[in-house]
């Protein structure tokens, strides 16, 4: 995510001391724990609402491809705010439910009390790059009332970028709206060159309607309800009005949308504990990522998160992938075919770009367009290309799906290429990372804020930059690749990529064991010096299978002692570094998904009673977030028997690689493994969490079958399966 951004000149002399110029960071300056809006998605629309349901200030409003196309809409009973009773998100994410009711002062009042007889109940969804509404208005009061309904609407087309934070000198022309009889036609001429429409319908049609307010003049006898309809639709000049038809339509609509989101549901794996707290947490968390996946000419692609990340990011796509690749392997046929389809095919230094590099963020936004940001295709991460590999050989190795991948196989040949002629462009055989546009991203692994790796003594590593886990990540890319060569019968090819593997693990243990440390440095500078620092990136050589046998059990002790272990989960940084700030966003905060790939090590390396640990902290946190919604990151503050995990002010949530990070752990714990050939899913060693005696997944994907497994623990505290 591109959270800081500054420059340097030359990426083979880069250097993240250098003055900071425009960053693309997030305003950490309002703290979203303390009175978090709703949001809603669908697809590429997202929306950001207040308590009230309205959109009036702020980051509020309606975003669609990085515009925001409505940036007010409000509802008030005779020109005043109703007061709130309640306001929700339905559990599967479907749609914001509020309602209010009218202020006693308002009206001649006969219940003799605080008044509530006008009820306002407003439901609000999204669905094909359209918001709908259905406000109802009751009159509870035993007498006949009149009602003054005003809804007020503005679109003011502002990228989002530009409410970000970004600064822009230069704006497209907003056009004079458009008023008929029961509709308003909003819209701007970017700076691209293509007009941006926001059509606001109303059904019936109002009494009033102007470019900015439609007025109702309601009567109500005692008991009765009316109803409005808005439908609001985003896109280019192109798209159409909606119709009275689809105006009125908020239920055929909704069902549609439910509709989709059966499908999704039906095509992943189905967890049944009985513990009520982990089974809202994985529901919480299925839905989560079936709100943040949109659907591609590729087949489905996990956004990274709503609301600033809601676009395709390559890294954390293919992570969540990952993640969920045991429960929905069909995810990750999507997340391979987009990044194919986007891989760069030439050098392009203004968007990081190399042949055979994949996508690390693609924007559509105005300022994405005219190259105000450089974000329209960006590939300036240096761990999305050998994940792709991993990716593509963990998906044939859990479907066998020959056919699909035999397509791909060019794109992980570019893949390799780059790996060894562009990512490593030194020839020591690691690969390294140095951005070729001064607007880019400065730090391209994960943590790619400008503080994020340093020395023992706090100083900013110069580059180009060899992070542990992108070499971890390359092995494992290797062999991956190496599996995929076999079943397309290049044996040459192959036992190539094998021995690579293999030279590579070596020369790794080398330079990047620090016996002093107990674990792998973070990273190599310029020069080639360690970053001698203790950083959660070790335990990604664990995931990736690059550490040696011999090292593991010191790298996992140390990743769960205290200084790392917060008893929330292992922090980024450990306790003591010279850069370690609990409450920081890459140097000492804990991130889920982080833990998840970690915990994933620790299975790999058969210590799943710690990932059992990690699984437990991660739920313990989860039950103390709104919603049981695990977020993007939290601080790093220690545990105590009285308190809660602290909030990150700016953390994004719903994001898609946090949502997945339950669902990995309890992989972690598990250790599932499948034969598609043989139409079989299996469990090696499992171990339970202790919150855990039971556990039942139905609707496991195996080969063309779908299966089901039952493990619980016994007497002698062994899990036992069956299935």
């Amino acid at each position: 995510m591109e959270r800081d951004v500054t420059s340097y000149a030359n990426p083979a002399t880069q250097a993240t001391s250098d003055p900071v110029k425009p960053s693309f960071a997030l305003a950490d300056d309002t703290s979203w724990s303390i009175d978090r809006p709703h949001t809603l998605k669908s697809n590429n629309s997202f929306a950001i609402f207040g308590r009230f349901g309205d959109m009036e200030a702020g980051t509020e409003g309606v975003y669609h491809r990085d515009t925001r196309h409505l940036s007010k809409l409000s509802v008030t009973l005779d020109r005043q705010r109703p007061r709130l009773l309640s306001s929700m998100i339905l559990s599967d994410n479907s749609m914001l439910v509020c309602d209010l009711a009218s202020h006693a002062a308002q009206r001649n009042a006969d219940m003799g009390d605080e008044g509530n007889e006008i009820l306002l109940r407003r439901e609000t969804f999204l669905w094909r790059d359209t918001r709908h509404d259905r406000l109802s208005i009751t009159n509870w009061s035993r007498v006949a009332q009149h009602v003054t309904v005003s809804i007020s609407f503005a679109a003011d087309f502002a990228d989002l970028f530009e409410i970000r934070g970004t600064r822009r000198d230069r704006h497209g022309i907003m056009q004079t709206p458009v008023c008929a009889i029961r509709d308003v036609r909003l819209a701007c001429l970017g700076l691209d060159g293509d007009t941006r429409c926001t059509w606001v319908g109303f059904e019936p049609k109002p009494d009033v309607l102007s470019g900015g307010q439609a007025d109702y003049e309601l009567d109500l006898a005692s008991g009765a309800t009316t109803q409005i309809a808005l439908a609001i639709r985003c896109g280019k000049e192109s798209i159409p009005k909606p119709s009275p038809e689809a105006i009125a339509a908020f239920m055929p609509a909704r069902r549609m949308a439910r509709r989709q989101s059966r499908i999704r549901r039906r095509a992943a794996a189905v967890v049944i504990t009985g513990n009520p707290l982990i089974d809202t947490a994985l529901c919480r968390a299925r839905d989560d990522l079936i709100m943040l996946t949109t659907e591609t000419k590729y087949g489905p692609y996990p956004y990274a998160g709503v609301p600033w990340f809601s676009t395709v990011f390559g890294r954390d796509a293919i992570i969540t992938a990952l993640q969920l690749l045991w429960a929905a392997p069909g995810l990750a046929r999507g997340v391979l075919g987009y990044l194919a389809a986007n891989q760069a095919m030439q050098t392009d230094e203004a968007s990081d770009a190399e042949p055979g590099k994949i996508l690390h963020e693609a924007r559509d936004g105005d300022m994405a367009r005219c190259g105000e940001v450089p974000f329209r295709r960006y590939y300036g991460s240096v761990d999305s290309t050998p994940l792709f590999v991993m990716l593509a050989g963990a998906y044939l190795e859990r479907t066998g799906d020959i056919d699909f991948i035999r397509q791909f196989w060019p794109n992980v040949q570019a893949a390799l290429d780059w790996i060894d002629l562009y990512g490593d462009a030194d020839g020591d055989g690691f690969v390294e990372y140095g951005r070729r546009s001064a607007d880019g991203l400065i730090n391209q692994g994960w943590k790619d804020s400008r503080d994020s790796i340093f020395h023992a003594n706090g100083a900013l590593a110069q580059g180009p930059i060899a992070l542990c886990e992108v070499q971890a990540y390359v092995f494992a890319a290797k062999q991956a690749a190496c599996r995929i060569a076999e079943a397309l019968g290049l044996t040459d090819t192959a036992a190539s990529l094998h021995a690579q593997a293999a030279s590579l693990r070596t020369a790794f243990d080398a330079a990047f064991w620090d016996d002093d440390l107990g674990s792998y440095v973070l990273a190599l500078d310029g020069a080639k010096n360690p970053c001698r620092v203790l950083a959660s990136n070790a335990g990604h050589s664990l995931f990736a299978g690059i550490a040696l046998p011999e090292r593991a059990d010191q790298v996992i002790n140390l990743l769960m002692s205290p200084a790392f272990f917060s008893g929330w989960g292992i922090r980024t940084i450990a306790q003591g570094q010279a850069r370690y700030n609990p409450m920081s966003y890459h140097n000492g905060s804990v991130w889920p998904h982080d833990n998840a790939l970690i915990g994933l090590g620790f299975g790999r390396y058969g210590r799943r009673d710690q990932a059992a640990r990690l699984f437990d902290a991660m739920l313990a946190t989860a039950g103390w977030e709104d919603r049981y919604r695990l977020p993007e990151l939290f601080c790093g503050l220690a545990r105590t028997a009285s308190n809660a995990p602290t909030a990150y002010p700016v953390a994004c949530a719903p994001q898609a690689w946090a949502a997945g990070a339950l669902p990995a752990l309890l992989d972690a714990c598990i250790g599932l493994s499948f034969d598609p050939g043989a139409r079989t899913a299996t469990v090696a060693s499992p171990v339970l969490p202790a919150k855990l005696r039971s556990l039942r997944i139905e609707n496991l994907i195996a080969g063309d079958q779908r299966t089901a497994l039952v493990l619980s623990r016994g007497p002698d505290g062994r899990v036992g399966v069956t299935g």
